[in-house]
């Protein structure tokens, strides 16, 4: 009935005090279970501590807490005593028919199989998982009689049959969703007595059938598993269907059927490294989506940078805790070390950190980002007046704070930057844009807790208390510019500003925050200096000499030769295609004599033309009318 000195830490990275040969909540080795231990008084053959070695064994066959990741075993720093400790393999069996499955991508698809046989008797249980609300499991359809398994609602499973009594619907409704992604098993059965109903562990639902009546199913139609009869189908997976002891083989069917996939496995193990950022994949049945909720991009893939632009003088500040949040959630959301629940806010300390985001500023000096505490200990970024970057850290142990000076590049130039600094322990690395990663050390005397984080500050620092002198007079007038993808181990604040989330209610902001992506692409390659650019032409030095020396910043004589001969070509190139477009454009004209026949003969030219023609006569008759018009 006290603290255990050995336990294991199994899935999930929790702890369980339970033994080989023992089970969960059972705080015993397999000889307690027996009662057979060295000394009565114990529950574990090594509690006996005798000078002879014990031995206490078993298996570990509760899978839902396997593998073993670690055995912690204490009370072994005394003379005399000794520990050894052994884990053997995860070796798993069982009956490969328990993971036949089936994907079910589309409402309309379907398995189909041979009609179901349980005229008198009908045994039928699955596990099932899915995120739809509703759809068809199995349905076997009669001429009057038929069977059906369905979901109903997102909390209630349906098993409806007709004998010929009329039909007979039995609902087991679940307090908790039901389409959750995660399995749960169905066990209908019907016999001439009785019809009843299961869902995991709720209770039984029975329904008596009528003492008088029809008692044999008689079924027709194949047995449809997914969507019959134009109803709506499952959405989802099915797996372990065993209908009357057979187990109907899911996989084998559905890999010659469209809309329906083979086992079980999901889009997220072959899409999910699309989900980028430390954005979770969630599995869907016409596909995935990626969680972006645990960082500080968005997007359908978590690669849109959420950022903001910064007036003078506007601050954001993030709390850590705010009233009505249990320290619980708070730990789980931020990563503080402490495991303890029951602690208040200001007893949290934080033995490592991890801080991303990117800027963009023309003015120095400012704070880009500052962490208080509830004591004196803080961390900040800072631009300094020339335009270097500086971070700095005081955790206590030191006179004055540890700083980080990057003095040999200028922040301040207008161009996107990105920060990347991360803590663990005494180790501090920082990466600037693309730049290789550099390694520092905290000082051997400071201490290396981040105790009792208070706030974040965004673009300018206004907190009660004492502030250091440099922080302080950095303050004024404040950050001007833009901050994107802001990140401190699972918090994301502007993101919490800018889009409506569970931790909006920590953050609060002074002045207008105007959504932007300007401080969002890094800076690669710095532009070129004056002194370095080869086309850059001073107007005090340009001299335009004839003979080889240099003309105006590297360009001599034999290339100014070059650039006059290639400017011949071009203009003999374009009056050549000047005059090949006039070839083509000229106007086209054509100019035809028809000689009539017995021209030569002929008295004159009218006379050619009125010997040639025969309708030359109907012409001059008609012309010899008179009409009015």
């Amino acid at each position: 009935e006290g603290n255990p000195y050995t336990w294991w830490v199994g899935k999930a990275n929790e702890k369980h005090y339970y033994w080989g040969g023992s089970g969960p909540g059972i705080q015993k080795c397999a000889c307690g279970i027996e009662r057979n231990c060295t000394d009565p008084k114990y529950y574990c053959n090594c509690d006996a501590d005798y000078k002879q070695w014990r031995k206490d064994t078993g298996m570990l066959s509760y899978k839902e807490h396997l593998p073993v990741s670690q055995v912690v075993v204490g009370d072994v720093d005394r003379p005399g005593s000794e520990a050894k400790v052994s884990v053997g393999p995860v070796r798993c069996q069982g009956d490969r028919n328990y993971w036949n499955a089936a994907s079910f991508v589309t409402s309309s698809s379907y398995l189909h199989f041979s009609t179901f046989q349980g005229e008198t008797s009908a045994d039928i249980s699955f596990y099932f998982k899915t995120s739809a609300s509703d759809g068809v499991f199995l349905e076997n359809l009669g001429n009057t009689d038929f069977i059906k398994l369905e979901l109903k609602s997102a909390t209630e499973v349906s098993f409806s049959f007709d004998v010929g009594n009329g039909p007979v619907e039995i609902v087991v409704t679940s307090p908790s969703q039901l389409n959750d992604d995660q399995w749960h098993r169905v066990n209908a059965e019907r016999n001439v007595k009785q019809a009843s109903l299961q869902v995991d562990q709720l209770p039984l639902e029975v329904r008596k059938a009528p003492t008088e009546g029809h008692t044999r199913l008689e079924l027709y139609s194949q047995l449809y598993v997914g969507a019959a009869g134009g109803q709506r189908g499952f959405l989802g997976c099915i797996r372990s269907l065993r209908m009357n002891g057979v187990t109907l083989d899911l996989e084998e069917r559905a890999k010659v059927t469209p809309g329906v996939k083979p086992g079980c496995s999901g889009h997220c193990t072959s899409y999910g490294m699309y989900c980028a950022n430390g954005g979770k994949c969630v599995e869907k049945y016409n596909g995935y989506s990626c969680d972006c909720s645990k960082t500080a991009y968005d997007g359908p893939f978590c690669i849109k940078d959420v950022g903001a632009f910064f007036e003078e003088g506007m601050w954001l500040r993030y709390n850590f805790h705010s009233p009505g949040t249990s320290m619980k959630d708070l730990v789980s959301r931020t990563l503080l070390s402490s495991t303890d629940a029951e602690i208040t806010a200001p007893d949290l300390s934080l033995n490592k950190e991890e801080l991303s985001f990117s800027f963009s500023t023309t003015k120095s000096p400012c704070v880009l980002l500052y962490i208080s505490s509830y004591t004196q200990d803080f961390m900040a970024v800072l631009v300094k007046p020339a335009g270097n970057l500086q971070i700095r850290y005081s955790l206590g142990g030191t006179k004055e704070p540890y700083n980080i000076d990057i003095d040999h590049r200028n922040m301040a130039n207008g161009q996107p930057h990105t920060v990347n600094i991360t803590r663990n322990g005494r180790d501090i690395v920082l990466q600037l844009d693309h730049y290789p990663p550099t390694s520092y050390s905290l000082p051997a005397t400071s201490d290396i807790q981040f105790n009792s984080p208070k706030a974040l500050f965004l673009g300018k620092v206004i907190e009660i208390g004492k502030i250091d002198q440099d922080i302080y007079k950095y303050n004024t007038p404040g950050f001007t510019g833009c901050l994107s993808r802001v990140q401190f181990n699972q918090i994301a604040p502007l993101k919490a500003a800018l889009r409506p989330t569970n931790a909006s209610s920590h953050v609060h902001i002074q002045g207008e925050l105007v959504e932007s992506n300007c401080g969002a692409s890094p800076l690669t390659i710095p532009p070129m200096s004056a002194a370095t650019d080869p086309w850059h032409l001073d107007s005090a030095s340009a001299d335009f000499p004839y003979n080889g020396q240099a003309i105006g910043g590297g360009v001599n004589r034999n290339s100014a030769i070059i650039g006059g001969v290639i400017a011949v070509v071009i203009f003999t190139i374009l009056c050549t295609l000047v005059f090949l477009i006039r070839y083509m454009f000229r106007h086209k004209g054509t100019y035809h004599t028809n000689e009539a026949k017995g021209a030569e003969s002929a008295e004159s030219a009218d006379a050619a033309i009125m010997n040639n023609d025969p309708n030359f006569t109907e012409t001059i008759d008609e012309s010899k009318k008179e009409w009015l018009i």
